[in-house]
């Protein structure tokens, strides 16, 4: 008999929002988007535009990490927050910046070009990318540098799904991503606030793991614009700016790659990235953060609690950093 032993990292069911709820949050979604599933038409062939975005990607799997979070009483974080409050510097360095501009990005047609140490490169159409592959609802802790948190319900495939078909050499040790580059389309960019285009990269082993996600949606629906439409990184045992928005590059690397805010404040972002809570930013520290749309407390706000290792997936994660010094790795 197989017992399933529970770990820190599992989710109670009453961290799933009710149904009620979720119908009447689409009823509300509904009556400001005109959506709905062509029949007969593949889920990756629905549009991912500000326009077509909430509609529901039919036949996603439930998984283990479907029904996961911290603890009790803590809900989803809620759809208007997951939406609303991003980081997205392709189209402003305000919150709610992506929000407001992210109707510019236009993810329909989109291609990812593959290079590198790969035995299958080339230019593969967002569709082809990911096709054959069933997609997968998980939820996961969202934990980003700036102390703030989410609990998000992402829709996708696993990474190590897509690698394995792009059949990476013996002597690929990395992967390395990049977002669109469009000052049309992101006005962002027309700001040097960072050197564009966004980078990020994984070790090789970080990208295989089963966390890792390469996700196309969230909360059972297309992915908006705002939050990396229509395909990004969800790697959960990292810093939120680690999984990567928007991508159209993947290149496997002997080297460790750049990556964009190690580039801009090496003194600040390391390579790793990995929620630590001993590992303090210079300018603040990671040891509590804060839940979005959490309950608030008789002042009217959402208390702060501790950081966990990992976010929480340090038995999942932990044994592949094993000798490593990861207050200096960080």
């Amino acid at each position: 008999m197989l017992i399933r032993h529970k770990r820190a990292s599992d989710v109670l069911s009453s961290e799933i929002t009710s149904h009620s709820t979720f119908l009447n949050r689409r009823e509300l979604l509904r009556s400001a988007v005109a959506t709905g599933v062509i029949a007969g038409m593949s889920p990756f062939m629905l549009s991912s535009s500000a326009s077509a975005a909430n509609q529901k990607l039919p036949n996603v799997k439930k998984t283990e990490w479907t029904e996961q979070a911290l603890g009790e009483n803590e809900a989803l974080t809620p759809y208007k927050h997951v939406t609303s409050y991003n980081n997205f510097y392709e189209f402003g360095t305000g919150k709610g910046d992506p929000a407001k501009n992210a109707h510019m990005l236009k993810p329909k047609p989109w291609t990812v070009v593959v290079d590198g140490q790969v035995e299958n490169p080339g230019r593969y159409d967002f569709d082809d990318l990911i096709l054959g592959n069933e997609l997968e609802e998980r939820v996961y802790r969202f934990r980003c540098v700036e102390a703030w948190s989410m609990v998000i319900p992402w829709v996708g495939i696993p990474l190590a799904k897509i690698i394995k078909r792009l059949s990476p050499r013996s002597n690929a040790r990395y992967v390395a991503f990049e977002t669109l580059v469009d000052v049309e389309q992101m006005p962002g960019q027309r700001l040097m606030t960072l050197k564009w285009p966004y980078r990020e990269g994984l070790r090789i082993d970080e990208a295989m793991h089963p966390l890792t996600l390469m996700a196309i949606g969230l909360y059972g629906e297309s992915m908006p614009n705002q939050n990396g439409a229509p395909i990004r990184l969800v790697v959960p045992w990292k810093y939120g700016f680690k999984s990567i928005k928007s991508i159209v590059r993947i290149s496997f690397t002997e080297e460790m790659p750049p990556t964009s805010w190690n580039m801009s404040a090496p003194q600040e972002y390391g390579f790793y990235s990995n929620v630590n809570p001993l590992v303090h930013h210079p300018r603040w520290s990671q040891a509590k953060e804060r839940r979005l749309g959490g309950p608030t407390n008789i002042f009217g706000f959402t208390p702060k609690r501790p950081t966990l290792m990992f976010n929480g997936y340090e038995e999942e994660v932990a044994s592949i950093y094993q000798g490593m010094d990861l207050t200096r790795n960080y």
